[in-house]
């Protein structure tokens, strides 16, 4: 079945689906970026097997969304093939690497909305997208301790890291709104009880994360302007590089094979 006569609820879901694999994906390149620069080995271990994970997310999604929208698209089609344009990911999974802090602040704020989102996915209607959230929510939840860990850890430790943490959650903040930011199709899915738009997680988000940055000691950020343009292509500086870095293997070997 090609992608034009795929049924229309069928084709929004595939959109969907690859939003939220293309974040995974995303991200999971972002924090490959640590493997060796960690403060610690045992950092640098946690954070490379958090990108293992949603590397795992992103190959199930794509994958689906390729037997969804009637392509055949693979996993590897959707990472390798596509320009940055077709790339559907949140602006705040492609942020450069930045400290330590930067990155835990974004770990804090991405694994709980996805934590709430793949539980969220459990009940949808989509067989293959309900399996993948039970099995994705119980790995992120180690995701959301380790962020909430160094949180608190470096909320509560020295001025340097104090300061690092708030200026690491201020960095972050602008970009959160994107990631619940409802359209015409997420609420056409919504309504259809297909899968969940993801501005209903946001008051479970925010009083969730707000719980663990006052046990930090730190402040819930308070932004005067927001980002957004990932979810339709436009992209940050930041992407160009990154995009070319995965693909460059594919794109100097075209059809080869390991």
């Amino acid at each position: 079945m090609s992608s034009s006569t795929a049924p229309a609820a069928q084709l929004d879901l595939a959109e969907y689906v690859v939003r939220l694999g293309d974040d995974a994906l995303i991200l999971s390149q972002r924090l490959c970026d640590w493997v060796t620069r960690a403060p610690t080995i045992e950092e640098d271990l946690a954070l490379a097997n958090l990108a293992l994970d949603l590397l795992g997310h992103a190959r199930t999604l794509l994958d689906h969304a390729g037997r969804l929208d009637g392509t055949g698209r693979g996993e590897d089609d959707f990472a390798f093939a596509r320009t940055e344009r077709e790339f559907r990911n949140a602006l705040l999974v492609e942020l450069p690497r930045g400290d330590f802090a930067f990155t835990i602040a974004r770990q804090l704020v991405y694994a709980h909305y996805s934590r709430l989102l793949w539980t969220a996915l459990e009940s949808c209607a989509d067989e293959v997208l309900a399996a993948f959230g039970t099995r994705a929510a119980r790995e992120v939840e180690y995701h959301q301790m380790h962020a909430e860990q160094w949180t608190v850890r470096l909320g509560r430790g020295t001025a340097e890291s104090r300061l690092r943490m708030q200026r690491g959650l201020d960095e972050v903040w602008p970009y959160t709104d994107e990631l619940f930011t409802a359209d015409a199709l997420s609420d056409r899915l919504d309504a259809a009880g297909i899968a969940i738009s993801p501005a209903r997680l946001r008051p479970d988000w925010q009083r969730a994360v707000a719980s663990v940055i006052e046990e930090a000691r730190l402040s819930v950020p308070r932004p005067s302007w927001r980002a957004d343009g990932g979810r339709t292509g436009l992209h940050s500086e930041a992407f160009g590089p990154l995009l070319a870095e995965l693909q460059a293997v594919r794109r100097q070997h075209p059809g080869g094979s390991w």
